[in-house]
């Protein structure tokens, strides 16, 4: 009778328990299902911004490899994105965004996939029709080299800086920067092509030959004489004559207008010359740096956030365009450049400017699968080209702020 009692109570409580697992079973399911119809409606609501980061990370990582096909930007219109190959000036940003999700995760995949992508750099090492040779080169196997010292590494930077020593004007004082155009500009110079100093000055470090550092210097003092307005702005183009080294015109060709304030151009002339202060130590450039620092922050044009229009001067304001590639170069520039001053203003603008752009306003929505992490850059304006887009130098120079900021 005992036995006959036990044995229907433990059936009944069996009963109880599979009522209550399906029960359970039945609300998780419907939980998951409204949180998935969350996602996949509005993107990135139920994330945290982290998260979100985290997922757009993944996509680099995932993305095929393609040496002919090189990520620079996405068409919004077509949902294409934009591949490019080794030649293409932005052909080593991508490699170098990998190295540094490497140096920001640790996470071994991000390395081993960086090192694929840079080696289909590799053969522009020997290409002496571009200035744009630290772009690519630097921003790829430099980057490399920040992780690991790697010889053949150091072999493909020393021959790169070499190529690039070939475009060097004595009588100008500068590396010529475009071939294109030759029939209208005799020898053009743009303030982009500060940036690919660092290339000849890393050159000297690794080889003990002064031969790069002295073009280097060369080209930074040329730039410092000539492309800087008196309330510290900067001229996209200055056109020089090969034989006197006289300017013979300062132009555009990215920006509004001849005399308006490129806002990238703005931001390459204030890194440029913060990096050329890190391995000179000239004070000349460390004031350069400062002053067209103060430029940018300070213009009324700015919007709140600091992430700027596309040219401070396009009368469409506010309704322009704005450029995330150029808020995130100023934001990694000053918190190199604070380390060198006093200036709070610095740190704060870069701060400002990573707060802002790690928000769904400018943070691409998890389900998009391209290889970008941050949305409303503008490539070239005048040419309706890459416009109000993710670009891959935006995200390269977001994730070296953030690098930097860690390591402050």
């Amino acid at each position: 009778m005992n036995n006959d009692k036990s044995t229907f109570l433990s059936v009944r409580d069996r009963a109880h328990r599979l009522t209550w697992v399906i029960a359970l079973g039945l609300c998780s399911f419907f939980m998951i299902a409204c949180n998935q119809t969350k996602k996949a409606g509005t993107g990135a609501e139920t994330l945290s911004i982290d998260s979100v980061l985290q997922i757009r990370y993944q996509k680099l990582l995932e993305y095929p490899l393609d040496s002919t096909k090189i990520p620079r930007s996405y068409t919004k219109s077509a949902s294409v994105v934009r591949g490019v190959p080794s030649k293409d000036w932005t052909s080593g940003f991508f490699a170098g965004n990998l190295w540094h999700l490497y140096r920001l995760t640790g996470d071994d995949n991000f390395k081993n996939r960086a090192m694929r992508w840079t080696t289909f750099i590799e053969k522009e090492k020997f290409n002496d029709g571009t200035h744009d040779m630290g772009f690519k080169i630097f921003c790829s196997f430099g980057e490399g080299l920040k992780v690991e010292d790697n010889q053949v590494y150091k072999d493909i930077i020393l021959q790169s800086a070499k190529t690039l020593s070939t475009r060097f004007n004595e009588n100008v004082g500068s590396l010529r920067s475009w071939d294109f155009n030759k029939d209208v500009w005799e020898f053009p110079v743009i303030v982009d092509n500060m940036m690919n100093l660092e290339l000849l000055f890393i050159a000297t470090r690794m080889s003990g030959d002064s031969t790069f550092h002295e073009i280097a210097v060369q080209h930074a003092n040329t730039t410092l004489k000539n492309h800087f307005r008196d309330d510290h702005s900067s001229v996209h183009v200055v056109v020089y004559d090969t034989i006197s080294g006289a300017v013979k015109e300062k132009v555009t060709h990215q920006g509004f207008n001849a005399e308006s304030a490129w806002a990238r151009g703005q931001a390459w002339g204030i890194y440029g010359f913060t990096m050329c202060y890190r391995y000179t130590r000239d004070p000349a450039y460390l004031a350069q740096a400062e002053a067209s620092a103060q430029f940018f922050i300070d213009h009324p044009n700015l919007p709140e956030d600091g992430v700027p229009y596309w040219d401070f001067n396009d009368p469409a304001i506010p309704e322009a365009p704005r450029d995330v590639s150029a808020a995130a170069i100023v934001a990694s520039a000053l918190l190199e450049l604070s380390k060198y001053t006093e200036n709070s203003a610095y740190q704060k603008y870069s701060e400002k400017v990573l707060e802002s752009l790690r928000s769904d306003k400018y943070v691409l929505e998890p389900s998009l699968e391209i290889p970008f992490i941050l949305d409303h850059s503008t490539g070239n304006w005048p040419a309706n080209d890459e416009i109000d887009v993710p670009i891959v130098y935006a995200d390269y120079y977001f994730l070296e702020a953030m690098i930097r900021r860690n390591e402050k």
